[in-house]
């Protein structure tokens, strides 16, 4: 099997990157970053990948794994949400997308990127995708799931206008913190707890906000996925946004023309698996295995690549077919890939 792409790998985007391409002021503010929930996350250096990785770590990774292409998403910046002054994020926004680009895409062409975006100023958000696409050579954006906004609200419009236009699809990724979202980041002591909920949280709320708030609707033709929280959550939360549509959706979802599912099942919607999930083959079968990517989410700590390439490839029930479509053919749909 040739032509294997990662939809979803990372980069270490530290402090020093950004201040390097930090526009001016901002260049001399400080702190740069997104502050994070003082969790140990590599669990005293015993867990994840090298601290360090440039374009020719990922490079030697992908030839380890028998990958052609990844495409790269931050660490640092998946927390670009909880930033509060809308200038400064802009600023932030645009200086780790002129990185990745220099840093990563410039370097190899197996090397793909998505832009961080600044969602605390809509139409900014939309300007950079536009920059990031035409100018950069990215090949995606991404909107953080964590952040004090709902992504269904008409003030995106434009932005997933102009996505669709650049046929550019949109990618919706958790933080892997219960950072900012009120008292729940306060009840869970330890990671291991906090963490179960991170992700599969975040995604469930913009999806359920993005869905009913009718954004696949007015944009038919948007690309859109939701990675690194499993694929084997989305026909629950199908049934269950499904009911409440059924029981309250001609009042208070009335742009809709079908049910929230049917929007994943039709539209343009990925999602990205897990190796090791058990209801894997079964959720192919509800939302179509064209639907499925796989995501490395190297160099995190949580993943164990390329080990859990090798794992999905060895998994008895599913088809040489299958494997095919979530390996190559879906994330170069997803991403526009030749």
């Amino acid at each position: 099997m040739s032509g294997l792409v990662d939809a979803d790998g990372h980069i270490r985007d530290t402090e020093q990157y950004y201040r390097q391409y930090m526009e001016s002021p901002y260049d001399k503010r400080g702190p740069v970053g997104v502050g994070l929930d003082a969790f140990d996350r590599a669990m005293f250096g015993t867990l994840g990948g090298p601290a360090y990785i440039d374009a020719q770590n990922w490079i030697d990774m992908l030839d380890q794994s028998g990958m052609e292409t990844t495409v790269l998403f931050p660490t640092i910046g998946l927390g670009v949400g909880f930033l509060n002054d809308p200038d400064y994020a802009t600023a932030f926004c645009r200086a780790y997308n002129n990185y990745v680009s220099e840093e990563f895409c410039k370097v190899s062409p197996r090397l793909k990127a998505v832009a961080i975006l600044p969602l605390q100023v809509p139409d900014e958000a939309a300007k950079e995708i536009r920059r990031a696409v035409q100018d950069l050579g990215l090949v995606g954006g991404m909107l953080a799931a964590d952040g004090h906004y709902l992504l269904g609200k008409p003030q995106y419009d434009e932005l997933y206008r102009v996505s669709q236009e650049l046929n550019t699809p949109l990618a919706v990724h958790a933080s892997g913190s219960l950072k900012g979202r009120g008292p729940d980041e306060y009840l869970f002591e330890r990671l291991v707890q906090a963490h179960c909920l991170s992700h599969p949280y975040g995604l469930m709320r913009q999806m359920t906000s993005m869905l009913f708030d009718g954004v696949p609707e007015r944009f038919p033709d948007l690309k859109l996925a939701y990675l690194e929280a499993g694929a084997t959550w989305i026909p629950y939360w199908m049934d269950r946004m499904d009911e409440e549509y059924e029981i309250r959706g001609e009042v208070e979802a009335p742009t809709l023309t079908k049910k929230p599912g049917d929007y994943i099942v039709e539209g343009n919607i990925w999602v990205a698996c897990e190796p090791e999930e058990r209801l894997l083959p079964e959720t192919l079968k509800v939302i179509g295995d064209h639907k499925v990517v796989f995501a490395s989410d190297y160099p995190h700590w949580d993943g164990t690549f390329p080990n859990s390439l090798f794992e999905l490839q060895k998994r008895p029930d599913l088809t040489e077919e299958q494997l095919g479509k979530i390996l190559s053919d879906n994330p170069k749909a997803l991403y526009g890939l030749d």
